[in-house]
């Protein structure tokens, strides 16, 4: 069952739903639907958004022109995410705080977003290193969540890569130490992986429980978010059976 503290939903929101190739406005319209319904049950909500195709692209096209360093991948990717931010903050200009969050590691900062009556905080990626995964993480440990919802075009984790193996099998629970023995403990930018391999450490550590589901089966986020049978991965801290 979701588990929640002041009723604060913490959502990390993949790029690749915001803009597959193009803005998506179809799934937006129908997630902000969602979400002002849930707003109005007394939930609120935490968005930090990924960067995905958009933060590919521009890291493609610069690779083409020139070498990149680390750092340029990684500020190309974070630039995307701010700008997926904006669009997310604009379309929820009613309820959320008009400052994007981009500094995840200062608790007042956190709070603050919520201080006069807001009901939506979006965040995105802030310095190198840090992939809004991480972002994600830290932003539960500083509000107190215990269970974070990962949305992307992943239905559910698998034991090895779909697209190169046939034979990958479906995960619907797995801990946290064999989650991380799946995805390793390097992440380099734009690594396309459920979670992120630094995030799923600090993860385990706080013992925060992470469902990953697919973003575009809004009907499923509904159940996730209403503690009913959903269809996704749930990694935890709890030993598998």
């Amino acid at each position: 069952m979701l588990q929640t503290k002041n009723n604060i939903i913490v959502i990390s929101l993949g790029g690749s739903l915001i803009v597959p190739k193009r803005i998506d406005w179809s799934f937006l319209k129908k997630f902000r639907a969602l979400i002002i319904s849930e707003i109005k049950k007394g939930k609120k909500f935490v968005i930090i958004t990924g960067g995905g195709y958009a933060a590919r692209e521009y890291q493609k096209a610069a690779s083409k022109v020139t070498k990149l360093t680390r750092d340029d991948r990684d500020w190309l990717g974070i630039h995307a995410t701010r700008m997926n931010a904006h669009l997310i903050k604009t379309v929820f200009r009613e309820y959320a705080n008009p400052r994007i969050n981009k500094n995840p590691n200062t608790k007042a900062d956190v709070t603050e977003h919520f201080a006069h009556g807001e009901k939506i905080m979006v965040a995105a990626g802030w310095r190198p290193g840090w992939s809004t995964d991480y972002v994600a993480t830290i932003l539960a440990k500083r509000l107190g969540a215990k269970t974070l919802i990962n949305l992307s075009n992943i239905r559910y984790v698998c034991d090895k890569d779909p697209n190169k193996f046939k034979d990958a099998k479906i995960i619907k629970e797995i801990n946290w130490k064999d989650f991380r023995r799946i995805v390793g403990n390097i992440w380099d930018p734009g690594l396309n992986a459920p979670f992120d391999p630094v995030a799923s450490k600090l993860a385990q550590e706080i013992g925060l429980e992470v469902i990953i589901a697919e973003g575009k089966n809004l009907k499923n986020l509904k159940s996730i978010m209403e503690g009913k049978k959903f269809k996704g991965t749930v990694i935890s801290g709890q030993s598998a059976d």
